[in-house]
This record gives C-alpha cells, structure tokens and sequence, in this order.
C-alpha cells in the first residue's frame, strides 16, 4: 500500500511543480482573502507539513515515540516569515521535499505501516492513516492554491 501513496505523491509533484512555477511573485504574495494566507504561506505551510509527516513518518517505523507533538500552523508560518520567501525557492523545496517522502514511503517495511502513533490531541493512528492524511491534506491545499477551494 505505501508504493501507492509514494507514486501518488510522485504523480502530484509532476503534476504541480510547472503550475507552482508559473504563478508570479507578486501573485504569491498576495493574501488569497481578507485574513488568510498568501500562495506562499499556503506552500510553506505545506512544507511544514511535509517536515512533521517526515518526522512521523519515520519514527513510526522505528517505534520511536508514539507519543509526537501537534503543530500549531499560524505560528509556525509566522515563525518562518514565508511571506517574504523567494517564491521559486519555496516551490523547489516543497518539490524536493515530496520527492524525498514519496522515497521514504516506498521503503517502509508493509508490518509497520500498523504502528500507531498519537499525534497531539487527536485520536491514534496507524502509520498508513497517517500517510493518507498527509496526502489528503496536500491535496486539499494545492486545490487552494489553484483557485478550486477556499
């Protein structure tokens, strides 16, 4: 099951990196709404996300700390002032990043994807749930990034 998810994250960077690429600076920085992020902050929040899931990702196969923090997002994405990124530069690393993860999740032995983890507050998951979550909510953002959500 995790080549399943590893060529799915694959086929989402090819998919995404050229469209990610064609967005303009200035549109990237601009806030997609009165109070909410910009492309950027949306991307480097989708970043931060890549970054935990690695985390999670690889301590559930080493069963170390079943127990892992939350993140909360808003100060993380300040903390970093994506805002002020170079677009390209936050485009790249996202690619890479995902192309790395799609590596790591090729090469999880298929009896760990049963590990469960509790991730802050939230209820445990296996480590197969918590890889889908992972690429459910990239989804969920690069629709945002394309104009398809809110």
């Amino acid at each position: 099951m995790t080549l399943d998810f590893s060529e799915v994250i694959l086929s989402i960077e090819e998919r995404e990196h050229e469209r990610l690429m064609a967005i303009k600076e200035s549109d990237a920085s601009e806030p997609t709404g009165p109070g909410k992020w910009s492309k950027k902050e949306i991307l480097g929040h989708l970043i931060d996300s890549a970054s935990n899931n690695h985390q999670r990702f690889v301590r559930g196969q080493l069963s170390l700390g079943s127990e892992l923090p939350s993140y909360v997002q808003d100060q993380w994405v300040e903390a970093q002032d994506y805002a002020d990124e170079s677009w390209r530069l936050l485009v790249d690393l996202w690619s890479a990043y995902n192309l790395h993860l799609a590596h790591v999740i090729a090469n999880i032995p298929p009896e760990k994807l049963t590990t469960t983890l509790k991730i802050g507050q939230n209820p445990p998951m296996t480590l197969e749930e918590v890889i889908a979550d992972y690429v459910r909510h990239m989804e969920h953002h690069l629709k945002q990034l394309n104009g398809l959500e809110d």
